[in-house]
């Protein structure tokens, strides 16, 4: 299936030359209002952006190396941004469910305001990591 072609009855259809945009998993609606409406996943053909509250992580679709629904998460190493110090991945966490783990060619920018960490990965736990890892994976498919 392309990303023009109808999916068959049943399948969710993934449509990433138009834009995907996922929620993260917030269990408490006073937490959703904390990190603010702008929070979330878009990925669209300028590129993916996840934001947390006031992080971001941007990077263009080229830089997109793979995806992978993973978890549940402990919430000592799921809840909050939190740096990974083995090997300096980011986190994104809202909630020990679940999320998409996204791997980068180039690590990237994110956890510090001046850019001089670089992320090789990032987790997310939006609402519908399966989705977004699947979206991600075609696009890398087809680049």
């Amino acid at each position: 299936m392309t990303a023009s072609e109808p999916a068959a009855v049943g399948e969710r259809a993934v449509v990433v030359h138009h834009r995907l945009h996922a929620d993260f998993a917030v269990p408490h609606p006073w937490l959703r209002r904390l990190l603010g409406p702008r929070s979330g996943l878009d990925l669209d053909v300028d590129g993916l952006r996840v934001r947390l509250g006031p992080w971001l992580v941007s990077t263009p679709l080229s830089n997109l190396a793979g995806a992978e629904a993973t978890g549940p998460y402990s919430a000592v190493r799921a809840l909050g941004v939190r740096l990974s110090l083995s090997d300096r991945g980011l986190t994104f966490g809202t909630t020990t469910a679940g999320g998409v783990c996204l791997r980068f060619h180039e690590p990237v920018p994110g956890i510090d305001p001046w850019g001089r960490i670089r992320h090789p990965a990032l987790t997310a736990t939006v609402s519908e990591p399966g989705l977004v890892a699947a979206a991600v994976t075609r696009i890398v498919a087809e680049s």
